[in-house]
């Protein structure tokens, strides 16, 4: 007679394989919940104490949707077709993918990502046919949309680029990659590390909405690796005048003689003034003053309740006062000015008003990435229009409009890169952002005077006043066509905040100046900061504004390699007097205090 053979009993919970893993895992997971419903609720009470009245749709997005959805209806056909050309898209991806699932084989894929476009990098998005039928139908589906946005019926082109620009934000938006469900990086991470990844990335958001005093301020690099005064913004100098909007920067000598016309630049206030000195390997400040030019640089205020009433004309004001300064300071009658994107906009409405009253105290002028024509200026000008401006000039109800807010406007330029990328990096996958001083710079935002920001957008970006002769500034109108002192154009080939082609309209505006149009590689920030010493880039020269647009201008202009300083440094020079003995910062105004100063070291996300 057979015995039942005996039951062992079964292993204990703890024994089993991946029981302490799966353990660990419902831990970390407690964990994120519990930290992620006090972020929440954090978010919550900050948006409850926000005094400023909510809106359902702060970008006035509506109605370019509307237009869209009217286009369609009155255009089915060619919705039909360009339906029709999705489907069958699709159903040949799903084809392909199945018969690689039967196969074995990996089949050609039908749609690749953009060159550059980082989000698929990982292997898993090509090798594994889930991810990789995710990703092309991701891909067809936002190009299909954008097409259909782009192209359908008959609307206004500013309503197109309005269209084009939040439909690229929606699909970016959508992207698998975004999703820590269907991101393959982010589950591998998961399932690895337990669940630990997701961890630290929910105190890494903490801490983020705790630097935005309950707004989420994401973090793009490691916001304690520098600090202004210590490991930037070091060119030796001191500030020599001061007054409610601005400072103003002598630097120090680093030859025995000096250009003896001093060059004093305008750098854009909606920035700090330090992406033009970042380090000394990257500083435009430094390397001109090694070139032996006597160089100024204001720096402006981060403005408070203090700068609540300034204006346009004031700020251009402060402007021609620090011409003053630095003529005193110099004992010259005439200086030379540069500027830089909203700075270089200023500089010419000034220089136009100067020219009109017969004031000679600028000798030369240089314009970076500058706009004086607004009828296509970029991606910014899709944020602008007459509900916006309503909507912006809630906002500024104290007399301001808070940094965080241009940070976020920025940001949106290029979401993909600027804010989708570092909520996979920081708050999935729990990876502390590297260190990078230019996006630091990027993240010390400023705050804009209320009336001084609403005239830079309904004057310019809404109704291209300048360029149409309708300005208004201290009292008159103002034409950059009377201008006639020589300027140094330089605009960035990928520029997309102050379009190459833009910037070359303004220079055609300027048709009784001395005229000298550079192009140069990379964007708006690159293309500018590219000091010859690291070899990178190149730009394109030729003599003259004559051609009608800028592709005509570019067909016969002559690249070079390498960064474009040079070329400046050779017009400016020329236009800068004789060489005198050089002389230490305030020798005539005084010394205020070292540079960088006080008005750069003033943060949004700080006190």
């Amino acid at each position: 007679m057979s015995q039942s053979p005996v039951k062992t009993p079964p292993h204990s919970p703890a024994d089993l394989p991946g029981v302490e893993e799966s353990a660990e895992f419902a831990a970390n997971m407690a964990v994120v919940m519990q930290r992620s419903q006090e972020v929440w609720a954090r978010m919550v009470e900050a948006s409850a104490k926000d005094e400023s009245r909510p809106h359902a749709d702060p970008l006035n997005v509506t109605p370019v949707f509307v237009g869209l959805t009217k286009e369609m209806l009155n255009h089915p056909r060619e919705l039909a077709e360009k339906s029709l050309e999705l489907w069958i898209q699709q159903a040949e991806l799903w084809r392909r993918t199945m018969m690689g699932w039967v196969g074995g084989e990996k089949a050609e894929p039908l749609v690749e990502p953009d060159k550059g476009d980082k989000r698929f990098a990982d292997r898993e998005w090509s090798e594994n046919q889930v991810f990789n039928y995710m990703k092309q139908a991701y891909l067809l589906t936002s190009r299909w949309a954008r097409d259909v946005a782009h192209e359908i019926g008959d609307m206004p082109e500013r309503d197109r680029r309005k269209l084009d620009f939040y439909m690229r934000n929606i699909m970016e938006a959508m992207s698998p990659s975004n999703f820590a469900s269907t991101n393959p990086e982010v589950l591998r991470a998961t399932i690895e590390e337990k669940g630990a990844n997701l961890v630290r990335g929910v105190e890494a958001l903490a801490k983020d909405v705790a630097r935005g005093k309950g707004k989420l301020i994401i973090s793009q690099t490691d916001m304690k690796a520098f600090k202004v005064g210590e490991n930037m913004a070091l060119t030796e100098g001191a500030v020599v005048w001061r007054n409610n909007v601005l400072e103003l920067i002598q630097y120090a000598p680093k030859t025995e003689t000096v250009w003896s016309r001093p060059l004093l630049f305008v750098p854009p206030w909606i920035n700090k003034y330090y992406v033009l000195d970042l380090n000394p390997k990257k500083s435009m400040m430094q390397w001109l003053v090694e070139q032996g030019h006597n160089v100024f640089i204001i720096s402006w205020v981060n403005p408070g309740e203090a700068q609540k009433d300034e204006t346009w004309d004031s700020y251009m004001n402060a402007i021609m006062e620090a011409i003053d300064k630095v003529r005193e300071e110099t004992g010259q009658e005439q200086i030379n000015i540069g500027s830089y994107c909203i700075g270089a906009t200023m500089t010419g409405t000034m220089l136009a008003h100067m020219a009109k009253v017969g004031d000679q105290r600028v000798a030369s002028a240089t314009m970076f990435t500058g706009q004086l024509e607004f009828s296509s200026a970029g991606d910014l000008q899709v944020l602008v229009d007459d509900k916006t401006i309503e909507l912006v000039d809630e906002k500024m109800e104290k007399g301001w409009l808070p940094a965080d807010t241009m940070a976020t406007a920025f940001n949106m330029l290029r979401s993909s890169d600027l804010i989708w990328s570092y909520v996979v990096q920081n708050y999935m996958l729990g990876k502390d952002p590297f260190p990078f001083d230019l996006l630091y710079w990027n993240a010390d935002s400023t705050s804009m005077p209320a009336k001084v920001h609403h005239f830079y957008l309904e004057k310019f970006y809404k109704d291209d006043a300048l360029a149409k002769g309708a300005l208004v500034v201290q009292g008159h109108k103002v034409d950059v066509g009377d201008i006639r002192i020589p300027v140094y154009h330089l605009a960035s080939r990928e520029d997309h905040i102050a379009p190459a082609a833009s910037a070359y309209r303004a220079a055609r505006l300027l048709k009784n100046a001395e005229n000298r149009f550079v192009v140069a590689g990379s964007g708006h920030i690159a293309g500018v900061v590219n000091p010859p010493a690291l070899g990178k880039y190149q730009h394109w020269v030729r003599e003259g504004v004559e051609p009608p647009t800028l592709e005509a201008w570019l067909d016969g202009a002559e690249e070079r390699p390498g960064s474009w300083w040079p070329d400046w440094d050779r017009w400016l020079s020329e236009r800068s007097g004789e060489r005198a003995p050089a002389r230490a910062p305030g020798e005539r105004l005084g010394v205020i205090e070292p540079a960088p100063g006080s008005f750069v070291r003033v943060r949004f996300d700080e006190g």
